[in-house]
């Protein structure tokens, strides 16, 4: 008897799922189970990784812009009055170039503030300290600074100023744009491995849903249910599952985002300030819970027809 009311359900059941109702196989009340939640956690942590890869992009790309036409020269000389002296002639024999944008001579007030800070609160740099601070020249070349526009500008310098340097402010920085797109690259791959995770989650989801559900399974196909309008059925009530935590774990992540962004934009360093992201970054963060329900859509239903091809 209570074989024959099992079937009985069983066949019912199918019955409903067949003439389109809107039965599921795992009836649960929305962000009630736990694949809402995790898919939510997922997504929060894929939105996160994206926006810090983003971060780094625009400061790298920010930072390369501005100082890629940089140029430093330092006069070394010892002796300030000399050091003064070839300053003045490396600025009137600059002016002769004509790769260079602008130039200015660094005022002594500015050095002084540059280099107080490695000698501690005490030191009164202008009464002197034993070592010489370099002249600085700031030039900004109408292009980037390639070896070639550097060299062209030592050429110029040399019968000038004997003791100038001069060095491209890319070059200083190189270590750092290196490490930065290594946590960029390293983002992205956190992002692709969140993307595979989520993948997984929704696999073993759905085939515990098909175990679950075997008999009824088997019923809608003696009714006549194709594999299609089957794997239909987890398809739209996985999407619900992923739209819903993907939602939620989207504005978890543009919490932490804003209150993260907020917490570096108080440190007013130039590298940082220039990693805040833009609309277009927005945009991207935005369509990452869309672009989870998709994925979860599109492995729940290649799970199941999968599985239901090894059904029969």
């Amino acid at each position: 008897m209570k074989a024959r009311a099992r079937k009985n359900a069983g066949i019912a059941r199918g019955r409903r799922l067949f003439a389109g109702a809107e039965a599921k196989f795992v009836p649960q009340a929305r962000l009630s189970g736990p694949m809402p939640w995790v898919i939510a956690i997922m997504v929060a942590m894929t939105a996160i990784a994206l926006a810090a890869g983003l971060a780094l992009g625009n400061t790298v790309t920010s930072a390369t812009a501005e100082i890629s036409g940089g140029v430093t020269v330092q006069v070394v000389e010892p002796r300030e009055d000399v050091r003064q002296q070839e300053a003045a002639r490396a600025l009137d024999a600059l002016k002769g170039e004509s790769a260079i944008a602008s130039m200015r001579l660094v005022p002594q007030e500015e050095l002084d503030a540059l280099v107080s800070p490695w000698l501690g609160g005490g030191v009164d740099v202008t009464a002197g300290i034993g070592v010489p601070v370099p002249a600085l020249i700031d030039v900004r070349l109408k292009q980037a600074a390639t070896p070639e526009r550097i060299a062209a500008i030592r050429r110029a310098l040399a019968p000038a100023a004997p003791s100038a340097r001069v060095d491209a402010q890319a070059e200083w920085l190189k270590p750092v744009f290196d490490a930065i797109v290594s946590l960029q690259w390293l983002a992205l791959v956190l992002v692709a491995l969140l993307a595979m995770a989520l993948s997984a989650a929704v696999l073993l989801a759905a085939r515990s849903a098909l175990g679950a559900n075997r008999d009824t399974i088997e019923i809608v196909h003696l009714l006549g249910g194709t594999d299609a309008q089957i794997a239909r059925v987890f398809q739209r009530s996985l999407g619900v599952d992923a739209a819903g935590g993907g939602l939620v774990g989207l504005l978890l992540a543009g919490i932490v985002i804003v209150v993260l962004g907020r917490r570096f934009a108080g440190l007013s360093a130039g590298l940082v300030s220039s990693g805040a992201l833009v609309w277009s970054d927005w945009l991207l963060l935005v369509l990452v819970p869309l672009l989870a329900t998709a994925l979860a859509m599109i492995t729940a239903r290649l799970t199941v027809m999968h599985a239901l091809r090894k059904m029969l």
